[in-house]
C-alpha cells in the first residue's frame, strides 16, 4: 500500500510504510535476513524524516520533486558503501556471513538504503534504486522459499516503474510552469 502511495506522490506513503516495516522487521528477523531487517528499521526512521520533509513548506509550497545534485550523488555513494560495510559487520557479528543470500541481501540493502533516502528527499532517481533492488530481491526471496514475498517484490517492481514515469511527468510539468 505504501509503495502505491509513493508512486502517487501521496504523503500517506509514510504512515502506511511505518506500519508495514514494523511487521517486516519481525518477519525478517525470523527468516534470518538481517540486512533486510535492518533496512526495514531504517525505512521506519526514514519515514519519520520523509514525513517531515514532505510536509515542510517554504513560502506555502511543498518540497518539489527534483533531480539529485552532485553533492547528493557523493553522499549517496558514501551511504551505499557505508551500508555495505555495516550490513557485512552485522552478518559477521551474528556468524551468518558467507552464504549467497547474505551477499545478495547485503547488496540489496545498500541499494534500498540509498533509494529510501532519495525518496524521502523527493528525488526522482529514487525509483531507479527501487527498481534495481526489487528485481534482485525477487529471486532472493523465491530461493529462500518466500514465494509470496517474491511475488510482492515483482508487484513492487511494476509499481516502481510506474512511479518513475509518474514522477517524471510531475517533474517535467513543474519545469514547464517555472
Amino acid at each position: 500500500l505504501s509503495v502505491w502511495y509513493s508512486k502517487n506522490n501521496n504523503i500517506l506513503v509514510f504512515p502506511t510504510g511505518m506500519i508495514s516495516t514494523s511487521i517486516f522487521i519481525y518477519l525478517l528477523y525470523k527468516w534470518v535476513l538481517l540486512g533486510d531487517m535492518l533496512i526495514n528499521a531504517y525505512y521506519f526512521i526514514m519515514s519519520i524524516y520523509g514525513w517531515y520533509i514532505w510536509t515542510r513548506k517554504k513560502n506555502d509550497i511543498e518540497t518539489p520533486i527534483t533531480k539529485v545534485s552532485s553533492n547528493e550523488k557523493k553522499f549517496g555513494l558514501i551511504l551505499f558503501l557505508s551500508s555495505l560495510v555495516f550490513v557485512y559487520l552485522v552478518y559477521v557479528y551474528f556468524d551468518k556471513w558467507g552464504t549467497i543470500t547474505s551477499y545478495i541481501d547485503n547488496l540489496t540493502t545498500a541499494i534500498f538504503f540509498v533509494g529510501m533516502w532519495l525518496m524521502a528527499k523527493r528525488k526522482i532517481e529514487n525509483w531507479i534504486f527501487w527498481i534495481i533492488a526489487d528485481i534482485i530481491s525477487i529471486p532472493l526471496y523465491f530461493y529462500k522459499g518466500f514465494t509470496f514475498t517474491s511475488l510482492q517484490y515483482l508487484i513492487f517492481t511494476f509499481i516502481a516503474i510506474a512511479g518513475y514515469y509518474k514522477w517524471k511527468n510531475i517533474l517535467n510539468k513543474s519545469k514547464q510552469s517555472a
